[in-house]
């Protein structure tokens, strides 16, 4: 479900999952990232804020697994140190204190229609093409039928935000949910024929950062670097959105994707900062409350989202001390 990764796909599928790539010569104290797909245009200011921590001294290598799940679970068996996911149901359910330490994207994903419909209710009783089951916008219809009080109809799935908006272009399915640059494609090329639906604010995770809280308090100027880096970036970008495409190292991973994909970074980032996308200062405690209230809506936590302690599930001395 994740927004990363959705357009060229096709343009990296030869490059090794699972394989980690050196930023710098590896040590003892090497900080091991796994993220949870291959680099795309959705992971360059993350690539940016690598950089500035790199600058910064830290040392780190990354290594690219096929989805969020082996992520989390190379974090969980201590085969790297940091991942990238909203591993809400694992905290609670495992005996390992991962916590939470920057909000890296938020849940902005889009309900676009056929003309059929105009508003979230009218989808009561029909049927939605969905990325997978069990998935985000899986939990994104949960919660949609939760506010608004619908139940919708039968539910198709076909993963990728651009293989549904294929499926809606060739009369497939009248309604489906897509990340935000899809949603910008449809109505670029078609928005004549197709509606976005009103839809309520979301300041919930779709992509953090977490670690074990034992490895990040005995790690934690390496942690402090790395989250100053990442706010940094995020700040900046929140200011000028062209500031990822200037600080892009030409010779690093996201430098390597293909030019089409280089010069769409600025038009990416813009729309994606006025979308809302990215919190400038991490997420923290607004997006804590948000995931409690979400994760617990969509099914991913138990119990009730206001007695939930979020720093069960977040910590957040670095943010705050970079946000200072």
């Amino acid at each position: 479900m994740k927004t990363l990764l959705r357009k060229f796909g096709a343009t990296l599928a030869a490059v090794p999952l699972a394989i980690g790539l050196m930023a710098s010569a590896a040590q003892a104290d090497t900080i091991k990232i796994a993220l949870a797909e291959t680099p795309s245009d959705e992971l360059a200011a993350f690539f940016v804020a690598l950089d500035r921590a790199k600058a910064a001294g830290l040392d780190y290598e990354w290594t690219a697994f096929s989805d969020e799940e082996l992520a989390i679970q190379a974090v969980l068996s201590g085969q790297m140190d940091i991942g990238f996911g909203t591993p809400y149901a694992a905290m609670q359910r495992s005996k390992a204190p991962l916590r939470i330490v920057f909000q890296l994207s938020k849940l902005k994903f889009f309900p676009v229609t056929s003309k059929k419909y105009s508003k979230l209710e009218d989808l009561n009783g029909e049927p939605i093409m969905l990325h997978s089951r069990g998935g985000g916008t899986d939990s994104i219809a949960n919660v949609i039928e939760e506010k608004v009080g619908i139940k919708f109809g039968d539910r198709s799935y076909v993963p990728g935000s651009s293989n549904r908006v294929a499926a809606l272009m060739a009369g497939q399915t009248d309604a489906t949910i897509v990340d935000l640059s899809n949603k910008n494609k449809v109505m670029k090329l078609a928005g004549d024929k197709f509606n976005v639906l009103p839809m309520f604010e979301v300041d919930a995770s779709d992509e953090a950062l977490f670690a074990n809280l034992d490895w990040i308090k005995a790690n934690e100027k390496d942690v402090d670097i790395f989250v100053k880096a990442l706010v940094s970036t995020w700040q900046d970008m929140a200011k000028d959105p062209t500031i990822i495409s200037r600080e892009t190292n030409p010779e690093g991973p996201i430098g390597q994707l293909p030019p089409e994909i280089l010069g769409s970074l600025d038009e990416f980032y813009t729309n994606a900062v006025e979308g809302g996308l990215y919190d400038p200062n991490g997420g923290g405690r607004k997006a804590a409350k948000a995931d409690m209230e979400w994760y617990t809506a969509a099914g991913q936590l138990e119990g009730d989202p206001e007695t939930l302690n979020i720093e069960d599930f977040w910590y957040l001395a670095p943010l705050d001390a970079a946000t200072k």
